[in-house]
């Protein structure tokens, strides 16, 4: 049995409950992440923590990247008595909108350890590239 040490956990989570902060099933709840460079690869990860891969869903429109994981309640037998739920159950979600200079066409998504990490390689049109200075011979044409 797990005994409460905190006892402002359980306003807490009441507080969550009705301020919408945690997830259902008909209101999707944020799902935190982090979004860096890394070389010539954009690299965004989500936390799914308790989240299979089966219920992840990536999808791409034009420039707009689209998350949706779901969390459902482990199948307990019926001896088993909870007394104690705090990991958020339901639905997360998380919508995107990507710069025209990635190559969304080859997203790679990787999950592990409860991290859903994608990496979208920037557009060869993005990237640094040197522009050679052509050489006149010195004479203008002036139309008058």
């Amino acid at each position: 049995m797990l005994m409460r040490t905190d006892p402002f956990r359980e306003m807490d989570r009441i507080v969550q409950q009705l301020s919408g902060a945690s997830a259902t099933w008909s209101k999707p709840s944020v799902m935190p992440m982090d979004a860096y460079r890394e070389g010539d690869e954009y690299v965004i990860a989500f936390d799914l923590p308790g989240v299979s891969t089966e219920a992840i869903d990536i999808d791409v429109e034009r420039n707009m990247l689209r998350v949706k994981a779901e969390r459902r309640p482990a199948a307990k037998a019926d001896t088993v008595q909870m007394e104690l739920s705090e990991r958020p159950l339901g639905v997360f979600s998380r919508q995107v909108v990507l710069a025209d200079t990635l190559d969304t066409e080859r997203i790679r998504a990787d999950y592990d350890a409860g991290v859903l990490t994608l990496r979208i390689p920037i557009a060869e049109r993005a990237k640094p590239r040197k522009v050679s200075i052509g050489r006149t011979d010195g004479h203008q044409q002036i139309s008058g």
